[in-house]
């Protein structure tokens, strides 16, 4: 949180400090929200709090005046993801008078759906809203992906087929634009509407693949139908692209991380991908073991070791593979092992509620699905987890 100055004075109350962007900020409530919901420590509920309702827009869809100019498609997105787990994990209801978490969340997702763009190959969301943006003529997946992952929890939470229906129209937009590749279940980055879509730019970025696999999974879990569970498990194998084996199986962002060219945005990507196999896991339970021994490879033999670094000595830098800290911090940095390291807790809490299965208060009995690395391993993270200021600089 020393990157976050949005409750002081001279700070904007839901952004974090220069260089972060307003997207990443959406993304940083939402490991907060999860963070709470793992540990249960409320230390941050409030702040939370603050910074999702101040930042909703004059429309309730996260399109405030401040980011006129130059919010994405993808952007609006992580802001959705934010409050949707909020209604998911029955987060602290917002005041009375003040839009609820699942009114956000379906704000969010009908004012992007409504950018769907037939004009040019043959449908897809355009990475930019605002025709003036560098990035206007280029579809790419994240800003699909992230349509795709809030019509699939939506479909899941509020029963309403209709958001069934758009996740498969995205599904078959980005398979049959060539987004995705289908022999190997790669999800690439994206396409220029100038030729149609026609060269696709071939970066996998790992947030993109952990949209799709987790949308799948609650599809999976709506519907149980065969379809989902097999999209799944193709997209769960092709995850594997970002876990080295020479390592130890230890998570990498494949695209940019061993040439040392990851920017500020993609050095948290790593914390979605964590974020959505803990999702995952528990959606689709013939995922678990699979997905939980990925976390427990990268924690053991990349974050903990990396996590060394700073004047503090628990800064964590970007490249797990290194042996220590490789000199870099940030909040992408942190956020990425906070993630990783929490959701070795996803068999200690219920799985995401749903509209009509909600807890009567915000405690819940844990659910233990199991635990391959041992209780005494999920008990030392719970103890640093609750000292916060080990995985979030403070």
């Amino acid at each position: 949180m020393d990157y976050y100055n949005g409750n002081q004075i001279d700070g904007t109350l839901g952004k974090f400090t220069w260089p972060y962007y307003w997207w990443e900020a959406g993304a940083a409530w939402g490991s907060l929200i999860d963070y709470w919901f793992y540990t249960g420590d409320t230390t941050y509920n409030q702040i939370v709090t603050d910074a999702l309702l101040a930042n909703v827009g004059p429309n309730n869809d996260y399109m405030p005046e401040s980011e006129a100019t130059t919010e994405g498609n993808d952007d609006q997105a992580f802001w959705g993801f934010a409050v949707m787990a909020a209604a998911e994990r029955n987060f602290t209801s917002p005041p009375y008078g003040q839009p609820q978490w699942r009114e956000l969340s379906e704000s969010v997702f009908w004012s992007m759906a409504e950018r769907w763009d037939m004009s040019t190959c043959n449908g897809g969301l355009r990475w930019q809203i605002f025709e003036s943006n560098n990035g206007y003529d280029y579809k790419n997946t994240i800003a699909n992906a992230g349509l795709f992952l809030l019509a699939a929890r939506l479909a899941r939470y509020t029963g309403n087929l209709a958001y069934v229906d758009w996740a498969e129209r995205i599904w078959n937009w980005i398979e049959g634009v060539g987004l995705l590749d289908t022999e190997h279940y790669y999800l690439y980055d994206g396409a220029s509407v100038t030729d149609n879509c026609s060269l696709i730019t071939t970066y996998q970025w790992s947030y993109n693949a952990a949209c799709f696999l987790a949308g799948s999974a609650y599809l999976y879990n709506f519907t149980q139908s065969s379809l989902w569970g097999n999209r799944t498990q193709n997209i769960l194998n092709g995850i594997q692209v970002f876990f080295d084996s020479d390592s130890g199986g230890v998570m990498f962002e494949v695209a940019c991380e061993l040439t040392e060219k990851c920017n500020t945005d993609m050095r948290s990507f790593k914390a979605y991908l964590s974020r959505f196999m803990g999702l995952t896991a528990i959606l689709a339970p013939w995922t678990y073991d699979r997905i939980y021994t990925h976390l427990v490879n990268t924690v053991v033999n990349g974050v903990a070791q990396s996590c060394t670094g700073g004047t503090d000595g628990v800064t964590c830098g970007t490249s797990w593979l290194i042996n220590g800290w490789d000199n870099t911090a940030g909040l992408g940095q942190q956020m990425s092992a906070l993630e990783t390291v929490q959701n070795l807790l996803i068999n200690q809490v219920p799985a995401p509620y749903t509209g009509s299965i909600l807890p009567s208060s915000e405690s819940s009995e844990s659910s233990d699905t199991g635990d391959p690395a041992g209780d005494e391993i999920v008990s030392l993270l719970l103890i640093m987890l609750l000292g916060a200021s080990w995985w979030i600089t403070m």
